[in-house]
C-alpha cells in the first residue's frame, strides 16, 4: 500500500469512525487518571480522590481489586487502600478494564462472538502481563502496558461489530470461507482496512497513550512500528499468539494459528521452549479471572 493510499485510508477511517452515532466514549475519570498518573509526584490520595467522584467507577475497581486474581488475604474496602495496596500501575490497569467493559456494555448484538472477543482480550492482557514479568530482554517491558494493549488490541472489532453490522456478517462469512486466513486480511478484503486501524483511531479519541496506539495498530506486525524503542507491539504481539495459542488452537482439528513473526520471541527475550510453559502458567492465571469476564458481559 502507497503512503498516499495509506492516507487516504486513514483519511477515510477518521471520517467514518467520526460519522457513528453512540460511539462509546471513556469515563472522563479514566482521562483524569492517565492525567495525573503521568505525574511523578501523583499519590495514592490523588488518585483515591478522582475515583471517589465516580462511585459506579469505584465500585468496578473494589470489586476487581477483591477478586480471585489478587488473592488478597483482606478485604479491600476504599479506593484509596486499592490502591496502596496494588499499585498505581495496577489501578490504571483496572481503571482501564472497567471503563472498556462499560463502554461496550448493554450490546445484545451476537453474544457468543463477544464472549470470545473478551475472553481472548482477557487472555492477552494477562498473557503480556505474565511475560512481562517472566521473560528478560534487552528492554524492560512495563507489564502493565503489556495488560493494557493485551486488552485493547482487538478493540477494532467491536466497532466492526456494534457499527458496521453488514460488512461484520460478510467478514463472519468469509471466515467460514477461509479459515485458515487471519481476520485482518479477512476484514481488509471487506472494508478495505481492518480492526488494527479502526482501534487505533479510536485510540487517538479515547487519547489513549501513544505506545498503546502503535500497539493496537502493529499487533500484527511489531517490526513496522515506527517508534523502534516501543516495545510494547512486540509483547502483545506475542501475548496475543499466546493466548490463541492456550484457549483456541486445536493442532488435531487444525485451527488456525497466526504464526508469530520471525524475530518476535527473540525480541522480548524468550525462545519457542518458552511457550508451552507460559501457556501452563495463563491457564492457570486465567482461572482466577472470572470477576473480569462477569465485568465484560455487562455484571456490575
Amino acid at each position: 500500500m502507497t503512503t498516499t493510499t495509506t492516507a487516504t485510508v486513514e483519511a477515510d477511517l477518521i471520517r467514518i469512525i467520526g460519522g457513528i452515532d453512540n460511539l462509546p466514549t471513556p469515563p472522563i475519570v479514566m482521562q483524569q487518571i492517565q492525567k495525573v498518573l503521568n505525574d511523578p509526584a501523583a499519590s495514592a490520595y490523588d488518585i483515591g480522590s478522582i475515583l471517589q467522584e465516580d462511585p459506579a467507577m469505584s465500585a468496578r475497581v473494589l470489586k476487581l481489586t477483591n477478586s480471585a486474581y489478587y488473592g488478597l488475604v483482606r478485604t479491600i474496602e476504599s479506593v484509596r487502600q486499592a490502591v496502596v495496596i496494588v499499585g498505581l500501575d495496577s489501578i490504571r490497569s483496572l481503571v482501564l478494564s472497567a471503563s472498556v467493559f462499560e463502554a461496550f456494555s448493554g450490546k445484545d448484538l451476537d453474544r457468543e462472538l463477544q464472549e470470545h472477543f473478551w475472553r481472548h482480550s482477557l487472555a492477552a492482557a494477562f498473557g503480556a502481563r505474565l511475560i512481562a514479568h517472566s521473560l528478560t530482554s534487552r528492554q524492560t517491558f512495563d507489564a502493565e502496558a503489556g495488560f493494557s494493549g493485551g486488552l485493547l488490541h482487538d478493540i477494532g472489532k467491536m466497532v466492526i461489530t456494534f457499527y458496521m453490522p453488514e460488512p461484520a456478517q460478510d467478514i463472519k462469512q468469509l471466515k467460514i470461507d477461509f479459515p485458515n486466513l487471519p481476520d485482518h486480511e479477512l476484514e481488509d478484503r471487506v472494508l478495505g482496512y481492518n480492526h488494527t486501524q479502526i482501534g487505533a483511531v479510536l485510540g487517538e479519541r479515547w487519547k489513549l497513550p501513544a505506545n498503546l496506539i502503535e500497539t493496537i495498530r502493529y499487533h500484527h506486525a511489531p517490526r513496522l512500528t515506527p517508534t523502534k524503542e516501543n516495545g510494547l507491539p512486540y509483547l502483545v504481539h506475542t501475548a496475543n499468539h499466546l493466548a490463541t495459542f492456550t484457549f483456541d488452537y486445536d493442532a488435531e482439528a487444525d485451527t488456525y494459528l497466526e504464526p508469530l513473526h520471525e524475530g518476535a520471541l527473540e525480541f522480548i527475550g524468550g525462545n519457542e521452549h518458552d511457550l508451552p510453559v507460559l501457556s501452563q502458567r495463563l491457564r492457570e492465571e486465567y482461572s482466577r479471572a472470572e470477576t473480569f469476564m462477569e465485568m465484560a458481559r455487562g455484571g456490575h
